[in-house]
C-alpha cells in the first residue's frame, strides 16, 4: 500500500468517526431537565391553607409569585389608560410587528417596582436594539388606585426616557393604569400573583418581566431585578421570530438554550458539539475532495509522459 493511499484511509476513518460523533450529539439534542427551585418563581401557585412551618414563607407571601404561562395569549382587547390619559386597548402596542417587554409594577411602589424598572432600563442600554424601533416596553400598574393619575405616569415615563438616554425612543415606552377588572385579566393571563397588605397598604409581589411576541403570546420570563443584556437580546430575537438580529447572533441563539427555571440563557453543549461535528465533516469532505483532485491531476501528468 502506498503512502498516499494509506493517508487517504486514515482520513476516511477520521471522517467516519466524525459522523458517529455528530450522530451521538444529535441524538441527545434537546434533552433537558427543568427545575423550579424558588417558591416565588414556579410553574404553580401555593395553597393558602398550607402551613408556613414547612417552607418558612410568611402568610402574606403564600399566594405571591410568578406562575409561568408560556405561549399563553395576552388579552389584547383589555382597556387601560395611557400616560396621556387616553383609554387604549392593550393590543395597540402589539400591532407594530415587534416584541413587547411587559413589566407589571405599581408606580408608587417604594422599593421593588422601581428596582425592576431600573434594572430593565439599565440592561436595555447594553443592547444594540432600540425601543420604539425594535421592541416596546409596556409597564402596567397592578394598583387600581393609580388609575387616572396621569401626572404620575408622565413623570415615570420622563424619568425612564432620561435614564434610557436614546433619541426618538418616546414611542417605545408606555406606562398604563387600569380598573381592577382590567388588572385582573392581565395578571391572570401572565401568571402574576400578588397580595395587598392592609396593615402597610402596600403590595407583596415578586419582581420580574415578560417578553411577549408581536401576536401577544408569552415567550419568555426573566426574574428578579437584574437582567443580563445578552439574555434580553436573545429573548427579543426569539420573540420576534428572527426578524431582528444579524446572522451571527442567530447562530448564537442556536448555541444558547433558554432555561425557564432560571429565566436565563445557558450555553447548550450538545448544540455546540453538533455544530462542531458538522464543521468537522465539512472540513474533512473538503480535504478528501482536494486529495482526490490532486491524485487525479498527478495520474493525468504521469499518463502524459
Amino acid at each position: 500500500m502506498t503512502k498516499s493511499s494509506g493517508f487517504s484511509a486514515v482520513l476516511k476513518l477520521t471522517f467516519l468517526t466524525a459522523i458517529i460523533f455528530s450522530a451521538a450529539a444529535v441524538s441527545g439534542f434537546g434533552q433537558k431537565t427543568e427545575h423550579y427551585n424558588s417558591p416565588l418563581y414556579s410553574p404553580k401557585t401555593y395553597d393558602p391553607n398550607q402551613g408556613s412551618t414547612s417552607n418558612g414563607i410568611p402568610t402574606a407571601l403564600k399566594t405571591v409569585g410568578i406562575e409561568q404561562k408560556l405561549n399563553e395569549q395576552v388579552p389584547l382587547e383589555t382597556e387601560f389608560q395611557n400616560e396621556n390619559g387616553e383609554t387604549v386597548k392593550l393590543g395597540t402596542y402589539f400591532n407594530r410587528g415587534r416584541p413587547v417587554i411587559l413589566a407589571l409594577v405599581y408606580f408608587e411602589c417604594p422599593m421593588l417596582c422601581n428596582e425592576v424598572l431600573n434594572g430593565l432600563t439599565g440592561s436595555l442600554k447594553g443592547i444594540s436594539f432600540d425601543a420604539g424601533k425594535d421592541y416596546d416596553v409596556v409597564a402596567i400598574s397592578f394598583d387600581a388606585r393609580e388609575n387616572g393619575k396621569t401626572e404620575l405616569k408622565q413623570k415615570k415615563k420622563e424619568s425612564y426616557l432620561t435614564r434610557y438616554g436614546r433619541e426618538d425612543s418616546a414611542d417605545g415606552f408606555h406606562f398604563l393604569t387600569g380598573t381592577q377588572e382590567s388588572i385582573d385579566k392581565i395578571t391572570h393571563a401572565v401568571g402574576f400573583n400578588y397580595h395587598f397588605d392592609e396593615a402597610t397598604e402596600q403590595f407583596a409581589h415578586a419582581g420580574g418581566i415578560m417578553i411577549v411576541t408581536p401576536e401577544g403570546k408569552i415567550s419568555r420570563y426573566f426574574y428578579g431585578i437584574d437582567y443580563s443584556p445578552k439574555d434580553l437580546k436573545f429573548g427579543l430575537m426569539e420573540s420576534s421570530e428572527g426578524k431582528i438580529g444579524n446572522p451571527v447572533e442567530q447562530l448564537y441563539l442556536y448555541c444558547y438554550h433558554y432555561d425557564p427555571s432560571t429565566g436565563k440563557y445557558g450555553l447548550t453543549i450538545l448544540n455546540v458539539l453538533r455544530l462542531a461535528g458538522i464543521a468537522t465533516m465539512l472540513g474533512l469532505a473538503g480535504m478528501l475532495f482536494g486529495f482526490w483532485r490532486y491524485n487525479r491531476k498527478k495520474k493525468a501528468a504521469v499518463s502524459d509522459l
